[in-house]
């Protein structure tokens, strides 16, 4: 196999198990997935070690991604109070998609239920360094109790990814004011 055709059987694998697994869960089958990549088993098992390598792979490929999606930039001039409400307001209007069904690094974590699953590792990562950024603004902001807030955001956060995802709630005019509420109740600047 040439380096070219590699690669490309590799991108297609990681975009086939990053689409079947965020539309049907971690369960989907390895033949379910070479089929959607039109990559032999063989193929698939030369690239990643198992599925669950494969897994794995896929999420870290797009965590820069949905960083980017929902961080504001680094010194951007918005308050800490505004940077964190920048995250809800990426995740409300993201929510908003039809094809939205939440947090694909929560939804890993609640199916897999093992944390040392290479996928659930790479998930882990990804929330916890969510948490960091919700850490960090708050210590900034000045809050009464930044590690309590921070744990505090990514519940409203993960809540809200949820129930959104499963359509039970919509998010417009609901997750910004709960969270303008939390900030202003930890003493946020």
């Amino acid at each position: 196999m040439t380096t070219e055709a590699k690669s490309s059987s590799r991108e297609r694998l990681l975009e086939a198990a990053a689409t079947l697994t965020y539309r049907d869960g971690v369960g989907i089958g390895v033949d379910a997935l070479c089929k959607a990549a039109r990559v032999s088993k063989r193929s698939m098992y030369q690239l990643f070690e198992s599925k669950d390598e494969l897994l794995a792979a896929s999420l870290q490929e797009r965590a820069a991604a949905f960083v980017a999606g929902l961080l504001p930039p680094a010194h951007d001039g918005r308050s800490t109070r505004e940077r964190i409400t920048y995250v809800f307001e990426q995740l409300e209007q993201q929510a908003g998609a039809p094809e939205f069904q939440g947090c694909r690094y929560l939804a890993v974590q609640i199916e897999l239920k093992d944390q040392s699953h290479p996928a659930s590792r790479v998930a882990h990562e990804v929330k916890g360094n969510l948490m960091g950024f919700f850490r960090s603004e708050a210590e900034q902001g000045g809050a009464s109790d930044p590690a309590l807030l921070a744990r505090q955001l990514s519940l409203v956060f993960d809540g809200a990814s949820a129930r959104a995802g499963i359509q039970a709630d919509n998010l417009t005019g609901l997750i910004t004011p709960t969270v303008r509420s939390l900030l202003e109740s930890a003493g946020m600047r």
